[in-house]
């Protein structure tokens, strides 16, 4: 008898959220930028999404691709992170990106902090 095995799924870079830092980057006109996703303690419901342009990575970053993309996550923020969804929306509240996160079980109205 063999027990099953939890396998968590991959973070994601959304394909407009890719497309959004392709253009940010150009606008830079700097190719060795990344986007740097990352919690961080506080927020309203105990922990904040943060986002960042990094020009390097570090040897514990996960590093998620879209189309010539790079997101890196630090190793404490992918626990955290894992099975999430990078997004990019513009609508009345802005543009902005968003993290949709299976792990969190509660987020705040504006959705830039959570807890899990």
């Amino acid at each position: 008898m063999t027990a099953d095995v939890f396998t968590p799924q991959p973070m994601i870079l959304s394909d407009a959220a890719a497309e959004k830092v392709r253009e940010l980057i150009e606008t830079e006109q700097n190719p060795e930028l990344k986007l740097r996703v990352y919690v961080t303690g506080g927020g309203c419901s105990g922990f904040q999404y943060g986002f960042d342009f990094d020009e390097s990575s570090q040897d514990d970053d996960a590093v998620i691709n879209n189309n010539g993309v790079r997101m890196v996550v630090d190793a404490m923020s992918y626990q955290y992170l894992v099975g999430s969804t990078v997004d990019y929306q513009e609508g009345l509240q802005g543009a902005q990106f968003i993290v949709k996160n299976p792990n969190a079980t509660t987020t705040c109205g504006c959705g830039a902090s959570f807890t899990v």
